[in-house]
């Protein structure tokens, strides 16, 4: 499976995360993720994905983005990942992603959005 097929699975890991609802339930945004070639644009509202979009959207606004090669995201993904690879900071230090826009509602909810970008951690390898 490739790691944008993996992301696609992102609304029902967290509607399967009580906590992290619950943690997130005051955050209110648009963003943006790429998973190497694959953008995905997210809505969050009240804890749950408001909306979750694959792939081109023309005109489409996000107040931040956070781009990936596969390869990031792979390694980002596995159970326990290694070092340089574990973190999204980690992972724009080593320069295989990148993170940009109006960071102010990341940077208030940072470890929601680490938390939130790595439940796909929870899917058994290849699926």
């Amino acid at each position: 499976m490739i790691p944008a097929d993996r992301f696609q699975r992102l609304p029902e890991l967290l509607a399967d995360d009580a906590d992290l609802t619950r943690r997130g339930h005051w955050v209110e945004v648009d963003f943006r993720v790429d998973i190497g070639d694959q953008p995905f644009f997210l809505g969050l509202g009240g804890g749950a994905l408001t909306s979750f979009e694959r792939g081109p959207q023309l005109m489409r606004s996000s107040t931040f983005a956070i781009r990936g090669s596969d390869e990031a995201w792979t390694r980002y993904w596995q159970p326990i990942p290694p070092p340089g690879w574990h973190d999204l900071f980690a992972l724009t230090k080593r320069g295989a992603a990148s993170i940009d826009g109006d960071l102010r509602t990341l940077l208030r909810n940072l470890q929601f959005f680490k938390d939130l970008l790595a439940l796909p951690r929870r899917l058994p390898e290849g699926s």
